[in-house]
């Protein structure tokens, strides 16, 4: 009876993801306006031909790697320092790590047009510091696309890694010690497999948000280092292509699912292990 009650309970949700979720997604991707679903399986052969379209796609998913793997690396030892941490400051310590998503990405990526600028504030100090002659153009390429992104979704991967590594035991962090084992050891032989899920959920929605993002590579990117998800707006808005623009919807959706697919089979492998 009482899972019968719980299960009642998630049919208001069902029915919100149902009908605001995936019949608009599957109505966008296979049946767009005026386009018959045969065109958009052309249009998506062609992509998967051209060069164009396939270096946009190969740049999205080189990209999104990348900044998946930086914030990892940068996010689970900072979730690791703050969750082990027995200062009294260790909440601020988190707030102030996780403050950025209560800024709006737009806010947070015109902070970079101004210090990527070639008239900004890390282009004036290469040139102060003699390393260059003149100030370079860091705008509009794969670096500040990399640094825009990785300021947008290091704080998400700092959350989700402080979220697992608060579940493991300290206590069992001072038994490997107290056997022998040194920090380095004690940290990747318990304290980093008890907290892969954490890991493997911060490395999928890092990815997933990178390869969808359009306002971080709109702006840092424009028009010479495109991504899916700005020519997709292209797409849409400008040239009002439904069929390559449910193409590239595609592309994007499997990306996310197989990405997401692979993290799963690795955190369970994990935790057979």
């Amino acid at each position: 009876m009482r899972g019968r009650r719980l299960a009642w309970l998630l049919v208001p949700g069902l029915v919100l993801l149902l009908a605001g979720f995936l019949i608009p997604s599957v109505i966008m991707i296979f049946a767009p306006p005026e386009t018959a679903a045969a065109e958009v399986f052309a249009r998506l052969g062609q992509m998967l031909t051209d060069p164009y379209d396939l270096a946009i796609i190969g740049r999205t998913l080189g990209l999104g790697l990348i900044v998946t793997i930086a914030c990892v690396v940068l996010g689970f030892p900072t979730a690791y320092l703050l969750a082990r941490s027995n200062s009294r400051w260790s909440g601020v310590l988190l707030a102030i790590a996780i403050f950025p998503l209560l800024l709006s990405s737009v806010v947070r990526t015109f902070g970079w047009l101004v210090v990527l600028g070639s008239q900004g504030a890390l282009a004036q100090a290469l040139v102060a510091l003699g390393v260059v002659s003149e100030a370079p153009q860091l705008l509009y390429t794969p670096l500040a696309i990399v640094l825009g992104l990785l300021q947008l979704f290091l704080p998400l991967a700092i959350v989700a890694c402080y979220s697992a590594l608060a579940q493991v035991d300290a206590s069992l962090d001072d038994a490997a010690r107290g056997l022998g084992a040194g920090r380095a050891r004690t940290f990747w032989t318990i304290v980093v497999p008890l907290s892969w899920p954490g890991v493997v959920v911060a490395a999928t929605l890092v990815f997933a948000g990178s390869v969808t993002a359009y306002t971080t590579p709109y702006l840092l990117g424009g028009s010479r280092q495109r991504m899916l998800s700005t020519q997709l707006y292209t797409y849409s808005s400008t040239t009002i292509d439904w069929a390559a623009a449910s193409s590239i919807a595609m592309v994007m959706t499997v990306l996310v699912f197989a990405v997401s697919a692979i993290s799963s089979l690795i955190g369970r492998k994990a935790r057979v292990e």
